[in-house]
């Protein structure tokens, strides 16, 4: 797997699925679940609340990867998966690497051959982003997925930075 870094609008990547940094409920927030919300229009969050609805009534639980529809993205799939809120006091950093192993693994079941991913849990969820950008570069790398190419989407110079770093660049 090739693992890259943009400096751009998830929103606007024309890869075969982009992660989403959802909440639990699937229905949209803010952040990048709002961005991709807004930009993918109504038939995202239509297929959201199908999910509700059938196999997911209690919502998406932390760790864990779906996928629905781009709606009006340039992408093909939507991969919802929900990070952990950081701790200074407990290690979630597991369910964070889980985030990513469960995209990876959904990813390669709808057979995606590229992937963006955003900064999982470092907005509102407070995750430090060097600390953030380490787990996720570890978890892609030791991962077996047949995946061909995934994209850290750095919303900031501070999450190309941290990237960088975690890459050895």
């Amino acid at each position: 797997m090739r693992i890259g870094i943009v400096h751009a609008d998830i929103t606007t990547l024309q890869v075969d699925a982009v992660v989403n940094a959802a909440n639990s409920s699937l229905l949209g927030g803010g952040g990048v679940d709002g961005a991709i919300h807004r930009a993918g229009g109504p038939a995202i969050l239509k297929a959201c609340r199908e999910l509700r609805a059938t196999t997911l009534p209690d919502g998406l639980p932390r760790g864990q990867a779906v996928a629905t529809t781009a709606g009006k993205l340039p992408a093909r799939w939507v991969i919802h998966t929900v990070g952990p809120v950081y701790s200074r006091t407990e290690d979630r950093s597991a369910i964070l690497a889980s985030c990513y192993r469960e995209c990876l693994r959904v990813a390669a079941e709808l057979g995606a051959a590229s992937v963006a991913f955003p900064a999982i849990s470092t907005g509102v969820y407070g995750w430090p982003m060097a600390s953030a950008a380490q787990i996720a570069v570890d978890t892609l790398r030791g991962d077996d997925s047949p995946v061909g190419k995934v994209l850290l989407v750095a919303f900031g110079d501070e999450a190309e930075a941290c990237y960088l770093a975690a890459l050895g660049r």
